[in-house]
């Protein structure tokens, strides 16, 4: 009897297998012929779900959207908004191992999305999820109107340089240190003169 494979399953563990590739021999070596070898498939079978690299990356691109999302949404009440907010930047920021190396396929993909169209694409979604969800935290800390939309700006902007940091000196831009700069970050938020 033939054994069934379970499709989807399938995808998200070539998706491991190209954040492998990725990590370790860098985003240009994602071909499909290399990530088929690094998950144990034939190029026939890796084809069948992946046409090209463009498709594989971009599946690999919806697959970091959509485990942050799941983080997010398994995030514990927290009835103290200033600490939700803590909580919800640190599942986007390097905290941790996996967050670390989303981190670095994400800059990755985002330097890559810039000539290639499907993943531009996916990383504009991506840019406007993050963009929203600044808004919805500084609107939730009761940031005045007038502000809303500066402030916004100033936590985007803040949360992607931590993240470039992280990944570019993690010696120095530690986990703890990302904690501390957030709680400082958000503390300060509509006091800036850029709000007047």
């Amino acid at each position: 009897m033939p054994r069934v494979v379970d499709g989807e399953q399938r995808r998200l563990d070539v998706a491991g297998a190209v954040l492998r590739v990725i990590l370790r021999d860098g985003l240009d070596r994602a071909s499909v012929r290399n990530v088929a070898s690094e998950a144990g498939l034939s190029m026939g079978s890796l084809r069948h779900y992946f046409a090209t690299q463009s498709e594989l990356l971009a599946f690999t691109l919806r697959a970091i959207i959509e485990r942050i999302e799941r983080r997010m949404a398994a995030l514990p009440p927290e009835p103290d908004q200033r600490r939700r907010a803590e909580l919800v930047l640190a599942e986007l920021l390097p905290m941790d191992e996996e967050r670390a190396v989303e981190n670095r396929v994400w800059l990755a993909f985002t330097a890559r999305a810039m000539v290639d169209p499907k993943l531009r694409a996916l990383q504009s979604e991506g840019y406007g999820l993050l963009r929203e969800g600044c808004r919805s935290l500084v609107r939730s800390l009761d940031v005045p109107e007038p502000a809303v939309e500066y402030e916004t700006d100033r936590l985007h902007a803040f949360v992607d340089g931590l993240a470039v940091h992280a990944a570019t000196h993690p010696h120095l831009i530690t986990p703890a240190r990302m904690r501390e700069l957030i709680a400082v970050h958000l503390a300060g938020l509509g006091r800036s003169a850029g709000t007047a």
